[in-house]
Parts: structure tokens; C-alpha cells; sequence
């Protein structure tokens, strides 16, 4: 599925507007062909002929996009077992979460699809992006903006996996891939979780999860794979029945879902852009050791804001050892707050020296500093690039100012490996899953999950 040699697009059309041309505009982009698949069509559609049945392609294909009615897809799933195809994407409605009929049809769905061996994301999904090789296997717009990044983004919704696809490219970190589920008919979180954690691109995995009927497997699967995962379980609230309508997700006791993550040593947030910025604190530094965050602040009054927002969020602020204290002391005399949070007042040109003395504190386990922008100063990106690697410590860093007047050191820090932030609490928030992931990790812990979940 997410690694073809060929696409067909089952229901492929020269309307524009219609799901088989938008399907096919993008599928087209693929680094491999991509065979427009319709007996209704004529002509070509990007250099390709139309032909009549999947099985009427001069190639072996490995994917197919059913851009056709629900009822129409248990003869098309026939058709692909036929001609081999191994995988499929269904992005129509009216399955399980439509009520008896829909489950009845799904049902038949998901026995003609094991029964030819096609692993099958849907139905009711917008499908999925792979923007290394550009595979688009989406009807939405604009897909082929969404810039490659180390993050797979696995969502319950196709609309949410979307969503945060189009959030990392306005950050400027883009995802290695990007999966709406839909209603989980064969493919679903622990097929996914399982299949990213072993993809060369991708440093971490984030899920937006509505709800399961195995949650067990669910934080299993999590807790047994190498990749960090970070979790968004939405239902706080009562929405069972909205949600239920959605993907016919089961949401489940929220609680249950939240104590069951925590308990396999996944972290939980409650924000898109927290996801995302989990994601990019876990995937793009070294696991910490610890809990303890040293932070150090160009600043007082975002330091107050980040020191707050860590330790309400999980987090530790330890003292710094006396050397480390000492040390600062002497970089810089009569500085504002010489322990932690470290508060220098504003940026000047030892701000780096103060942030490695933190850095290499033994007391400190992550490191997050924040430092508005200053024109004749800028970031201290050579005291930084290369320092968690040295250290073997996360080093977050967090800013704001004019955005054309900091991109150039922005990027640097980024190009470094350096997360960077836009707000106090998002990176605060940040630098809290961080801490919570060390917590869990190094405690070994495998409790028990209630069943319930």
C-alpha cells in the first residue's frame, strides 16, 4: 500500500470536481504510472489510456483507488483479487457508520478483501500521502504541497489527517506520511503503527484516535515498537454518537483511553499543534534520561509562563548543581536568576555559553531555552548545533519576533537539528512530553491495562 510500483484509479474521470478526477490528478504525480481505470472512459488522462478493468492493465499493480459508489466495491475488490492487486484504498461513505445496511456492506467489504489477500484503508477515508515519492492517493487539493518530514501522521479521520499534514508544512516540517483510517475495515491502527515503525523516514508517529474496539491491541502495539508514539485521544466530552456517525468509532470511557496510554508509556496531548510538536521533540532528539527540564530564558516573563506550563504538564525543574551555578556566575556576573530557569534578561553574546553550562548539567535531562529575537545578536546556532548530540540531551529552543528577520537563524537552528517553537507553551508543552516519556520509558513500565478499554 504505501510502497507500489503501480497505481490504478478505479472510477477515474475527466470531470473536474468529481472524486475520480481529483483522485487521478494526484495519483498522476506518483514517481511510478498510474492507470486510469474506468469502462465509461475515453481517450487518456496524462498519458495513459483508460481501460475498462484493473484487469485490463499491462502491468502489475499494486494499488488501487476505488473512486466508485459503496455498493459497486465488493465487485471491484473481486476484479483486484483477480489481477493481484494487494492493496486498496475505498473513499466512499455509507458503510459501517450508516447504520445496519452500511455494516452489512462493510462487512461484505472486508470479506472479499481477506479473501483475496488486499489490504484495504477505509472505506469513508480521504486516503493517504507519501510526499517522498509522491504518492498522493487523496482527492484533496493542495496535497502535493505537504512537504516530506520524519513524522507519519496515522489519523482516525481523513479530514484530521489532513489537517496536520497541512499544520507541519506552515511549520516548515512536513511528515513522512500521512494516513486517514477511515472505519478501519482491515487496516487500522496496529497495521499502520506496525508498518511505520519499521519505514527508514519516519522518527515518530502520531495518532489521532476517536475510539476502538481493541484498545488493548491498541496500546500494546504502541508500547512494543521502537518509534516514540504521542497520542490525541478526542472525546473528552460526550461526542459517542457524532463520533460514531464519523468512522463508526467506539470512543469509549476517555479516561480509560487516557490511563491506558499512559500506562504503555505513550503521551498523551490535546491539540493538534501539540501532536506535532511532541512529535518533533521526540523524533528529532535523543531520548532524555529523565524528567528534569533546565531552561534558560533570554526573558523572565516567558520563562515564568514555560516554568509554570512544564510542571503543571509533567515535568521537572531541578536545582542545578553548585558547579553548574558557579559557572554561570562567572560567564555572567550578577546575572537576573542564576538556577533554574536560568534567566539572563536578554540575549547577549555568552547567551550560548550560558545554555551549554545548563547542557551539561548533571542534574538536567532536557534542555529548553527561550530567547526573543534580536537583530545585532541573533541565535547562538554554533553553540548549539552538535550540542544534544554531545551531550545526548534534547535541546528545544523557542522565539518569537519579526518572522523575515529571524528566518535565516531559524533555519540554521532547524538545519542543527534544534526544534523550534513559536510560543512559551507550546514549547513548554513540548519539553513536558519529553519529560513524561522518560518517566514512563525508564520506569520499564507493562502494567496491565483494564479491559475495558
Amino acid at each position: 500500500m504505501f510502497d507500489p510500483t503501480a497505481v490504478a484509479v478505479v472510477g477515474a474521470s475527466q470531470t473536474k470536481g468529481k472524486v475520480g478526477y481529483e483522485a487521478m490528478v494526484n495519483a498522476a504525480e506518483f514517481d511510478g504510472p498510474a492507470y486510469p481505470v474506468n469502462p465509461s472512459g475515453s481517450g487518456t488522462m496524462f498519458g495513459e489510456p483508460f481501460v475498462d478493468s484493473v484487469a485490463d492493465v499491462d502491468d502489475a499493480v499494486d494499488l488501487a483507488l476505488l473512486c466508485v459508489p459503496g455498493p459497486a466495491v465488493p465487485d471491484v475488490l473481486d476484479e483486484c483479487g483477480a489481477a493481484g492487486v494487494g492493496a486498496a484504498v475505498v473513499y466512499a461513505s455509507g458503510f459501517a457508520e450508516a447504520g445496519e445496511d452500511g455494516e452489512r456492506l462493510q462487512a461484505t467489504v472486508v470479506e472479499r478483501a481477506n479473501e483475496h489477500g488486499i489490504a484495504l484503508l477505509g472505506p469513508n477515508t480521504s486516503g493517504f500521502v507519501v510526499p517522498e515519492s509522491s504518492l498522493r492517493c487523496s482527492f484533496a487539493s493542495g496535497v502535493d504541497e505537504i512537504p516530506t518530514g520524519n513524522t507519519a501522521v496515522v489519523a482516525q479521520s481523513g479530514g484530521v489527517a489532513l489537517v496536520l499534514a497541512f499544520q507541519t508544512r506552515r511549520q516548515g516540517r512536513g511528515v513522512s506520511a500521512t494516513v486517514g483510517l477511515g472505519n478501519r475495515a482491515n487496516v487500522g491502527f496496529v497495521e499502520a503503527i506496525e508498518y511505520f515503525d519499521g519505514h527508514e523516514g519516519t522518527d515518530a508517529i502520531v495518532l489521532h484516535v476517536e475510539g476502538t474496539d481493541d484498545g488493548r491491541a491498541l496500546v500494546e502495539t504502541c508500547r512494543d515498537v521502537d518509534t516514540p508514539v504521542v497520542a490525541y485521544k478526542v472525546g473528552q466530552s460526550d461526542v459517542g454518537e457524532f463520533a460514531e456517525s464519523h468512522t463508526g468509532a467506539l470512543t469509549g470511557d476517555h479516561a480509560l483511553y487516557e490511563a491506558g496510554f499512559a500506562q504503555y508509556g505513550v503521551p498523551t496531548v490535546d491539540a493538534t499543534d501539540h501532536l506535532l510538536d511532541a512529535a518533533a521533540a521526540l523524533g528529532d532528539s535523543p531520548t532524555p534520561d529523565g524528567p528534569n527540564v533546565g531552561v534558560v530564558t533570554a526573558q523572565a516573563g516567558p520563562g515564568i509562563i514555560i516554568t509554570d506550563r512544564i510542571q503543571r504538564a509533567g515535568g521537572v525543574l531541578p536545582e542545578l548543581t553548585a558547579e553548574t551555578r558557579d559557572r554561570v556566575g562567572d560567564i555572567l556576573p550578577g546575572i537576573t536568576y542564576a538556577d533554574n530557569p536560568v534567566d539572563t534578561g536578554r540575549p547577549m553574546p555568552a547567551f550560548g555559553e550560558i545554555v551549554t553550562a545548563v547542557a551539561e548539567d548533571d542534574n538536567v535531562d532536557v534542555v529548553l531555552v527561550y530567547e526573543l529575537f534580536e537583530q545585532a545578536l541573533g541565535f547562538p546556532v554554533e553553540a548549539l548545533d552538535g550540542l544534544a548530540e554531545r551531550v545526548d540531551k534534547p535541546v528545544l529552543f523557542a522565539t518569537e519576533g519579526i518572522e523575515a528577520d529571524l528566518a535565516e537563524d531559524r533555519a540554521a537552528l532547524e538545519a542543527a537539528g534544534v526544534p523550534v517553537f513559536e510560543t512559551p507553551e507550546r514549547a513548554a508543552e513540548a519539553a513536558a512530553v519529553l519529560a513524561r516519556y522518560a518517566r514512563s520509558h525508564g520506569e520499564g513500565v507493562d502494567a496491565e491495562v483494564s479491559a475495558d478499554v
